[in-house]
Order: structure tokens, then sequence, then C-alpha cells
């Protein structure tokens, strides 16, 4: 009975420290824009990969990134040619593609990745070098424009999404419904983050959806992620 009590005794310590461990090289390879910046610096055996979509690396992305769509399918098949050994420094719009794509690459062998803990919003948040491409084109909202949106006699509801937002397509047809109910008082904007990255950098918003409901101009309320319907209305009634 002693060896056994013992043996589970001995798991469970391990089952602890093994778990321990784990969280802490995740932790390690999480890294804050300022960490990562330096990392890019200092690595010098290293891919840097973007995985948004190709319109979202051109509207600015970081110096010597290579494009590879994590949603686009051929993710497996574009990433097996990159040498294993390699450090991989992985990033997306916020975080939730590049911990994805990450996931994979471990599960794939690849043993040295990195990722941009809160990807390119955080990035431009923390005022970091960004290479643009096609800027002559870009689309989105300036800091004047959007303050033009915002009227003094009715309430303004701002949805900043992205098209590849799950959260944001499950968020659309409830502010619909709000839009149609309370035409007459409430006006609702989508805003595309991904075209207006500086007005996102302006305004702080650093994750997808977000909300921001203005009352003659000012600034009454703000969520960011999936909501109900009933809690929006309790704002703007």
């Amino acid at each position: 009975m002693k060896n056994i009590l013992s043996a589970l005794f001995i798991s469970g310590v391990l089952m602890v420290f093994g778990c321990s461990k784990t969280q802490t090289q995740n932790a390690k390879n999480l890294l804050s824009p300022q960490e990562f910046s330096d990392s890019l610096s200092s690595i010098q055996d290293k891919i840097i990969l973007d995985v948004r979509t190709p319109a979202e690396y051109s509207g600015g992305h970081i110096q010597d990134a290579i494009n590879i769509d994590w949603n686009n399918g051929d993710f497996e098949q574009k990433t097996s040619s990159i040498d294993k050994n390699k450090t991989i420094m992985v990033y997306c719009l916020s975080g939730g593609r590049s911990s994805a794509a990450a996931s994979y690459l471990r599960s794939a062998g690849y043993r040295d990745i990195k990722e941009l803990d809160g990807g390119m919003m955080s990035w431009r948040a923390a005022n970091l070098p960004v290479s643009m491409q096609q800027a002559s084109q870009k689309k989105g909202y300036s800091k004047e424009q959007f303050n033009s949106l915002l009227q003094a006699n009715s309430m303004v509801l701002i949805d900043f999404y992205a098209d590849w937002c799950k959260p944001c397509k499950q968020l659309q047809p409830i502010l619909e419904e709000i839009a149609l109910e309370n035409a007459s008082t409430l006006k609702i904007i989508r805003i595309n983050a991904d075209e207006s990255p500086d007005l996102c950098r302006e305004l702080g918003i650093d994750g997808l959806p977000y909300l921001q409901l203005y009352k003659q101009k000012s600034i009454a309320w703000s969520h960011m992620g999936f909501i109900d319907k009933q809690t929006i209305i309790s704002q703007i009634k």
C-alpha cells in the first residue's frame, strides 16, 4: 500500500512540474512587442512569418516578414519547406491566428517558435516600425474622418471588425437588428480594422470585435469581444 501511495505521489509531483515547465516555455515564447523587436535584432537564423491575409500584409507588416495566410488552406504545404532548425517569429493582427499557427508548427516539429503577443495591433501601439506596401491604395478612416462621423445630436455605435474574425461575423446580424429597431436614435458604423490600422492604434483598439458607443461626440461605453443583443440595448436606452 505504501508503495502504491508513493508511486501516486511521485506521479503527481512529476505532473505538476511537467505542467509548470510547459507553461514556462509557453510564457518564454510569447513576447511583448519590444521583446519581439529585440529578438528580431539578436537572432540571426530566423524566419519572420506573417500569417494574416495578403491584404492585411500589404497594409503594413514587419520588415522582412514572409506572408503565408493561416486561413488559406495551403499553410501546411507552404511552410513545409521552412528549415525546422530556424527560429520562427510569427505574428498576426491580434494574436489568435498566430497562436494557432504556432501550435501547428510545434506539432510539425519546428523547435523554436516565438509569438508576438497582441500581434500587429500591439506592435503599432508600441510605435515600432512598420513596412508598407501599396500605401497609396490604402483604404480606411483617418482620425479626422472618424471624428466627422460622430454627430452631436445622435448616438453613434462604432463596430470595429475584420473579415476573418468569427465573433465579428456572429455579431453583425445582431447589430443589423438593433440598427433597424433604433433607426431614429442610433447610427451604427462598421469600420474594418485591417483597413484602418492607424486609427485603431490611436484609439487603443487591441482586439476584435470592438464596440464604442458615442453620445454627443463623447464615448459613453465600450466593449471588446462578442456580446449579446440585450446588453447592447441596455447601453443605448
